[in-house]
């Protein structure tokens, strides 16, 4: 029981990797909160995972692109448990459009959420987590190699990288450890909706594609002191799809 006393802040937690991870964290013991933005979906996930095991759960609404919505959400959770132990940025957003038809505004909306999200509570994981702690930034392959119609959902993931690296580095004397993982192919809606999937730009073979426990259960690792002296890692997830030449 890894996580046993432990406070866990997972975002875009109510489906798919964030969801998996809310249950495994839950079944090793942790007390998680669901940040979502869809209230009644965070809170039947809320519900979910006290049914596998979490000694206590609740779900919250959090735009992570909002700053006062993730320090809401970080009150919220000091209020109920009184302290923040692992913190698993997941939320995301993926957008498809060709560079010659994107706008500023196109660029600002993913990297709100797919990067901004992450700083923010990073920093808010900074102020608050005097005891120590872990927090894992969910990034993507995208960020190592990429496919046309997805540059700002590659730049964010590949810029998530840069500033796990920096908090990691900011987060040691704090004792806080700060990693990420890079998700491949994962059987979730953001891959089978992806046009460059259904139109067969992006090819998948079928053992490329894995389950969101699969990164569940390294999500887990990393936020659990089995991962100790592990801090500044980036770590893929990907059955190895990278290595195929």
């Amino acid at each position: 029981m890894r996580f046993t006393d432990r406070v866990c802040i997972i975002t875009g937690a109510a489906s798919g990797i964030g969801l998996s991870t809310a249950r495994r964290l839950a079944q090793e013991g942790g007390r998680v909160v669901i940040a979502d933005l869809d209230a009644k979906k965070a809170e039947a996930a809320a519900a979910e995972v006290i049914s596998v095991g979490a000694p206590d759960a609740f779900g919250t609404v959090c735009d992570v692109a909002n700053e006062a919505a993730v320090q809401a959400t970080v009150s919220e959770t000091l209020h109920r448990f009184q302290h923040i132990d692992v913190i698993v940025n997941n939320a995301g957003l993926m957008s498809f459009k060709p560079l010659d038809q994107l706008e500023g505004d196109d660029w600002l909306k993913i990297l709100k959420v797919d990067l901004l999200g992450a700083f923010y509570f990073i920093k808010q994981a900074f102020l608050h987590m005097h005891g120590g702690g872990a927090i894992v930034n969910v990034s993507s392959i995208h960020a190592e190699e990429t496919q046309p119609l997805v540059a700002p959902y590659a730049a964010a993931k590949t810029a998530l990288l840069s500033l796990t690296r920096s908090a990691s580095l900011e987060g040691k004397p704090r004792g806080i450890r700060v990693n990420a993982v890079l998700p491949g192919a994962i059987d979730t809606p953001m891959l089978w909706n992806n046009p460059n999937v259904k139109s067969g730009e992006e090819k998948i073979i079928a053992g490329d594609v894995g389950q969101p426990d699969d990164v569940a259960a390294v999500i887990a690792f990393l936020a659990s002191d089995d991962a100790r002296f592990v801090q500044g890692a980036a770590i893929r997830v990907d059955g190895g799809r990278l290595d195929r030449l």
